[in-house]
């Protein structure tokens, strides 16, 4: 080769290069941005959310719910706090004679070390499990537990806080939201100290990260808020960056809306037993019905001879289980990856014109 050619190779590889890093360093800006632009959650939503968890406590332990919930709010800032959103850790308790996983972040002192959970769940318990087991806070299970008042009092004598007005910020809460109602609720529930189980006072509730998981034809899935995205999401739940786009059939940079189902795990390849066929709505989409039956768009398409992007009419049936007849399932030919980007020289191809 000449010394020109191989000088223009040189020049298109550096070029390469500079482009490869020019992206790389996009990359982590714009999922800054991206991060920036989640709503918080509100206190009505934090109550929603984890009101069961609070009863399903107070059962086990006698701890007022109102007051597990208020704590909940104050400590977790409705559960927008950086050690509730990156360590699920609601209740603000540090590390003490823990042994699991830790965050470290500036309270009382710099760098304080504090407990780090797999999910809000196990935070609630650790929370209920702390009161139980340690000596200073036995006076509280002395007190009636809907004395909601005489619970708020006692942690602040306790020093579970350092807020000279700790108490009256819990009971404020308390009463602002009406969180009694909830103590009512277990107590109305109990006969004679005892829980009745004639009627379950509340179902059980499986959490990710600080969400209630949800199902659809067996596929676990969680409610967006206004302007969720992927990548928030993806640090909330404790998940690669690119699951869930692949899971829900959606680009990395998709934002969400109120109310969006987002699929924790792949959809499946045909709704549950019993859902056959599907109307379309008017202006509805072939991934909206997707995420409606947690069905793989593709699976969707191809069961009824259609194209990814295919428009559909309002009134048109689509199978859910089973296939048209007449319609061939398409065949995909497994891509082959490249391991390594092949140099200029191998693209060069030589061919005669003629033939």
């Amino acid at each position: 080769m000449s010394g020109l050619g191989r000088k223009v190779i040189l020049r298109n590889t550096i070029i390469r290069i500079m482009k490869r890093t020019f992206f790389l360093f996009l990359i982590p800006i714009s999922l800054v941005v991206a991060g920036q632009s989640g709503r918080k959650m509100t206190r009505e939503e934090y109550i929603e959310t984890y009101k069961e968890l609070a009863m399903r406590e107070m059962e086990r332990t006698k701890i007022p719910a109102s007051i597990t919930l208020a704590q909940g709010i104050l400590e977790s800032g409705d559960g927008n706090s950086t050690l509730a959103r990156k360590a699920n850790n609601h209740f603000g308790i540090k590390c003490h004679d823990w042994k699991g996983k830790t965050i470290r972040q500036d309270d009382d002192e710099k760098n304080e070390c504090f407990r780090k959970y797999k999910s809000v769940e196990h935070s609630y318990r650790d929370h209920s499990d702390f009161l139980v087991n340690r000596s200073r806070y036995a006076d509280l299970f002395r007190l009636k537990p809907d004395d909601y008042k005489g619970w708020a009092k006692e942690l602040k004598k306790a020093g579970y806080a350092t807020s000279p007005t700790y108490a009256e910020s819990l009971i404020r809460i308390i009463e602002e939201n009406d969180l009694h109602q909830y103590d009512e609720q277990v107590l109305a529930s109990m006969e004679g100290g005892r829980v009745s189980r004639e009627k379950p006072l509340f179902e059980t509730v499986e959490y990710a990260g600080g969400r209630k998981v949800h199902y659809c034809n067996r596929v676990k899935y969680v409610l967006a808020r206004e302007g969720d995205n992927f990548y928030d999401l993806s640090e909330e739940l404790d998940l690669f960056q690119w699951q869930l786009p692949k899971y829900n059939d959606m680009t990395s940079d998709q934002v969400f809306s109120e109310g969006d189902r987002i699929y924790l795990q792949p959809k499946r390849n045909r709704a549950e037993a019993g859902k056959k066929i599907h109307i379309v709505q008017e202006g509805q989409t072939l991934h909206e019905i997707s995420q409606l039956y947690a069905i793989k768009e593709e699976k969707l398409a191809s069961r009824n001879g259609l194209s990814m992007g295919d428009t559909l009419v309002a009134g048109q049936e689509l199978l859910l289980r089973g296939k048209l007849k007449g319609v061939k399932q398409q065949v995909r030919l497994p891509q082959i990856e490249m391991k390594e980007e092949p140099s200029e020289e191998e693209f060069i191809i030589e061919f005669d014109a003629d033939k």
